[in-house]
């Protein structure tokens, strides 16, 4: 018994180990942060492209700063939770299902194994032992795809959202509070080129994958979000 019990600790804790395990909360972190950055930079560039004096930039930062967190984290909730709900009523359906047509779903079980390479008997085996255990929980990770990482989980992506887009929000506001106001908008534009390299740098190395390509996305998306920005506040702006 203990050692079955060290072998599934060691089997979980090498699973974990997995960058997919962080997919849901760095999605959401890194989509927060970035947006935070770029966002309050935009504006930030825009309207100190038409202002000589920086009280209505910093007015501008702060209000959008304090928006656009809640907004993150209002909009990442509510559209994770309609990813929830979807899911639940699947999970209800195939309850029902399971109750009503238990041959049907035992066939429709070994089909999907079928078709990821065993063979008939085998599969039809492997499906009446898992059913045996645990029927609703294999068919709903087996027949829906819905599983621990991808499930959903409104309130962790609305935290993680808007905790990252405040984090990344405050970093240009502390260039508009330092930095002289002549020429302000291109000490934005240089520090946050920096803060998106660095902030590519972290999500391509806590998710596993190439830092050059993160870096080289978010910063070209990232100068065209600005740059527009920019024109904006140069073509219809007025000095104040």
């Amino acid at each position: 018994m203990n050692a079955n019990k060290n072998d599934k600790i060691t089997i979980d804790n090498y699973l974990n180990q997995h960058y997919i395990h962080r997919s849901n909360w760095l999605r959401a972190a890194v989509l927060g942060a970035n947006d935070g950055i770029i966002s309050i930079s935009s504006l930030a560039i825009g309207v100190a492209a038409a202002s000589n004096v920086r009280e209505p930039i910093v007015l501008a930062t702060v209000a959008g700063l304090v928006a656009g967190a809640l907004s993150m984290a209002a909009g990442e909730y509510v559209s994770v939770s309609s990813q929830t709900d979807t899911e639940q009523a699947d999970i209800a359906r195939e309850q029902q299902e399971l109750a009503d047509m238990p041959e049907e779903e035992l066939e429709i079980l070994a089909q999907i194994y079928e078709k990821r390479g065993l063979k008939r008997e085998t599969a039809l085996q492997v499906a009446t032992e898992l059913m045996d255990v645990d029927a609703l929980g294999a068919h709903v990770r087996d027949e829906l795809g819905i599983n621990d990482i991808s499930q959903a989980k409104p309130v962790q992506a609305a935290l993680a959202s808007g905790a990252s887009f405040t984090a990344g929000g405050v970093l240009p506001l502390l260039v508009i509070l330092m930095a002289p106001v002549k020429n302000l908008e291109y000490f934005l534009y240089g520090f946050t080129i920096i803060f998106l390299v660095i902030l590519g740098t972290i999500a391509a190395l806590t998710g596993g994958s190439s830092i050059k390509k993160a870096i080289v996305r978010i910063v070209i998306w990232g100068t065209l979000a600005m740059g527009l920005s920019a024109l904006v506040g140069y073509l219809f702006g007025v000095k104040v």
